[in-house]
């Protein structure tokens, strides 16, 4: 069943209408509506909290603040600087003050407008500039070095020096933060939970409530998407469900509203970086000197993997031989900003790719040769800065590849005939390549759990610790564990990921949700064909060849058994048809203090190419055509790799063009709902839209030789960026240095514009 087109495990339910999200689930007469009441200012002193005319109302079943919890105040899994309720000040506009649990929710939100609370306002620093002016940092810098980079930029033929922004995003998962919690007997808490992260939500909501985590249970059916917004944050609206329940002994469910959801949680962190490059007369890298500077937000959540994680990919695809990227996190007053696909890597490879713009833009060549350049070499060039060997290198392949199928060179002639003949619309093209280091970089996460049960009837059952979130990873391991066992696909259930069954589970996240949870599912099916095995041999002692399981027969050269009839016969000789199964990725490891290390099991490798249109007077633009050639290994699933290839380039997109978070002085954000947020529309997709898997690339150790596929995608859309800014480029002829932030927007587009026709002019004069 590998290494074919299989639809999607949910996909009739979904156009159906049958697929059950928490918010669908039919609640009890008796359920509870659960409800936030958050902070009104970016920064203040809590004097005074006033919530009796709020219990008072008719309705109202309870009002709770931090003085009603039990446990630890907090939610944070790593810093403990987010607290469940807020106490006595307040570090960001939606920081938790109070819940309320009523019968209806138009209840508890007028009981929510009946609470007073009195601030004394504090100073508020929004934004990374202010907070590298008078801010404070989280932690230490986080340093990489290799090499005499001082001595190889000053001693460089050309210099380079030059900073990027690039934005925040809003992860706009269509299902917004929700959770549904049931107390059982005792202090048993069921809860079901929209969480990436199932066994750290199991710990929050245990710490909480003051009890040991075999007594909280969480369920996670699938999610309604995630994209890294549901790693550590939907742990909060669990744990607020879960004391509210805990307190009335009733059912509560909380489901934030678009609004409240936006307002309240963590984005993609903004980066302003710095840097200096010094470089040769071919476009050859010799040395490089990066400033990475994060905003963390209120706290500390992921923002130290993150950052690490840029660090990381500051390289991209090219060979730094001398090389010092360092990085900060800075505490700033608005949600704590958190995971997002890509994990940081999108912020540093958007660096290193100004950066080669850049320079061929200084030597006048074409950006495509300079990129080819300084690609990883096959036996030479093949170390990271980080001291990890380029073992399986994809890019010289794919860059040819892509050339070809783009015909890349032809059409850039065509463009800048294009740009000669028209005054007001210009055209720009890119090439970006992306090499994404696959694993969690904190190394001890590297592992995962399965359970697999065969009943009587042949019918199996596989759980496994990974979450479902619209991605296909329950499709995936349901080929899989139909694979192995030689069972039809539709032989296999995948059920609900359940902290009962898998403990321990790492989140899914860094795109390793099918190779940790495949291989583990895999170790669990070993087991079963291995007792399998032996009742064959019962059935058929003279056995003496290799038993094959394959398409419901279980036979070796002389006898044959339906894989059905075997189950039984196995069950009636008393051997264990359920089994757990282990994996932790092999040689894994990073010294934080060096610098050095194999933070990475492999990379995936992937180029695209983008050709925009752009009205220089709107700076409305149009995606021509995008070509994407993409290293998935031996796809297991060629239909959702494809997928998630497409889906993941238009979420860049969307980060690079039009997505951009507003906030005003007083750190209030302005667009936090869908008619100001501006996400990618069906107007949005490339015209002509070409996706290709890399053929013939088996990537060995990893479940069925395949690749990862959910984040390295996502730096696609960078060749979106740097084709606007090839077009914009052209309002000048080429002959200037053109400064090109993220997002791109309309309104900056056409700012850059006027700023370009503004020096022609004066060049002119």
């Amino acid at each position: 069943m590998t290494h074919q087109s299989v639809e999607h495990n949910s996909i009739r339910y979904h156009v159906s209408g049958e697929s059950v999200y928490i918010h669908d689930m039919k609640l009890s007469e008796n359920a509870l509506i659960g409800h936030l009441v958050y902070s009104s200012k970016a920064h203040a002193k809590i004097k005074s909290l006033n919530c009796f005319k709020a219990k008072s109302l008719e309705g109202v079943v309870c009002v709770l603040t931090h003085k009603n919890i039990s446990g630890i105040n907090q939610m944070s899994p790593i810093a403990k600087d987010e607290p469940c309720l807020v106490e006595n000040e307040v570090c960001f506009i939606g920081a938790p003050i109070a819940l309320i649990a009523a019968i209806t929710m138009e209840i508890a939100i007028k009981a929510a407008q009946l609470i007073e609370i009195e601030y004394e306002e504090l100073p508020a620093i929004i934004g990374l500039e202010e907070a590298m002016e008078k801010g404070e940092t989280f932690q230490e810098t986080r340093k990489i070095e290799n090499g005499e980079w001082e001595n190889e930029i000053q001693n460089a033929q050309f210099q380079l020096i030059g900073d990027l922004h690039t934005g925040g995003q809003e992860h706009w998962y269509l299902e917004t933060q929700t959770a549904l919690a049931v107390p059982q007997e005792g202090k048993e808490m069921l809860v079901y939970s929209s969480s990436q992260h199932p066994d750290e939500t199991q710990a929050v909501v245990a710490e909480i409530l003051g009890v040991s985590r075999n007594l909280v249970e969480v369920e996670v059916k699938r999610m309604g998407g995630a994209f890294g917004g549901k790693e550590t944050q939907a742990n909060h609206i669990a744990a607020w469900a879960s004391l509210l329940a805990q307190h009335t002994q009733k059912v509560v469910e909380m489901h934030l509203s678009r609004d409240i959801d936006q307002l309240t949680t963590g984005k993609r962190h903004p980066f302003y970086s710095t840097y200096e490059v010094g470089f040769d007369e071919k476009g050859f890298i010799l040395g490089l000197d990066v400033m990475l500077n994060s905003d963390g937000g209120s706290s500390l959540d992921l923002s130290m993997a993150i950052l690490e994680r840029a660090l990381f990919h500051i390289d991209n695809a090219y060979y730094l031989p001398a090389v010092r990227v360092q990085g900060l996190v800075w505490k700033t007053n608005i949600p704590s900003n958190t995971a997002f696909r890509g994990f940081g890597g999108p912020q540093g490879i958007a660096v290193i790719e100004t950066i080669i713009d850049r320079i061929a833009r200084f030597l006048k060549k074409d950006a495509a040769e300079i990129r080819k350049l300084n690609f990883y070499g096959e036996k030479e060039r093949n170390i990271t800065h980080y001291g990890q060997n380029i073992e399986v290198n994809r890019l010289p392949k794919i860059y040819k590849k892509l050339i070809d199928s783009s015909d890349y060179f032809n059409r850039r002639k065509t463009i800048n005939l294009f740009n000669s003949q028209n005054e007001y619309i210009k055209r720009g093209m890119a090439l970006v390549p992306v090499k994404f280091g696959i694993s969690f970089t904190t190394s001890f996460l590297n592992q995962a759990g399965a359970l697999v049960n065969i009943y009587q009837d042949g019918s199996v059952n596989v759980n496994h610790g990974g979450t479902e979130m619209g991605q296909g990873l329950h499709t995936k391991i349901k080929q899989v564990a139909a694979d192995i066992l030689g069972v039809d696909f539709a032989q296999i259930n995948i059920t609900a990921t359940n902290t009962s069954k898998v403990p321990n589970a790492s989140a899914t996240a860094a795109s390793s949700g099918t190779d940790l949870n495949g291989m583990a599912v895999k170790n669990a099916c070993d087991k079963l064909l291995e007792r399998l095995s032996v009742a064959f041999i019962e059935m058929f002692p003279e056995s003496k060849e290799s038993i094959h399981f394959e398409n419901n027969l279980v036979q070796d050269g002389n006898h044959q058994v339906s894989f059905a009839d075997l189950v039984r016969a196995a069950y009636i000789s008393q051997h264990s048809l359920s089994a757990t199964g282990f994996y932790k990725t092999p040689d894994i490891h990073f010294d934080r203090e060096k610098g050095r290390g194999t933070p990475f099991h492999y990379f995936a490798y992937g180029m695209s190419v983008s050709e925009v249109e752009v009205d220089i007077l709107t700076g409305k633009h149009q995606i021509l055509r995008t070509d994407i050639v993409h290293d998935v290994g031996n796809s297991i699933n060629p239909l959702i790799d494809k997928g998630q290839i497409e889906g993941a380039f238009v979420q860049g997109l969307g980060w690079v063009t039009s997505e951009e978070m507003k906030y005003d002085k007083n750190g209030n954000l302005l667009n936090h709902s869908p008619d100001t947020y501006k996400i990618p529309a069906i107007n949005d997709i490339p015209i002509d839209f070409r996706v290709e898997l890399l053929d013939d690339a088996p990537n060995p150790n990893v479940i069925k030789k395949s690749k990862a596929v959910g984040e390295p995608p996502f730096m696609h859309g960078l060749s979106v960026w740097l084709a606007l800014k090839d077009a914009v480029s052209a309002v000048g002829n080429h002959q200037f240095d053109l400064e090109f932030q993220i997002p791109a927007t309309h309104e900056y587009i056409a700012m850059s514009c006027e700023k370009l026709k503004k020096q022609m002019k004066k060049k002119e004069a």
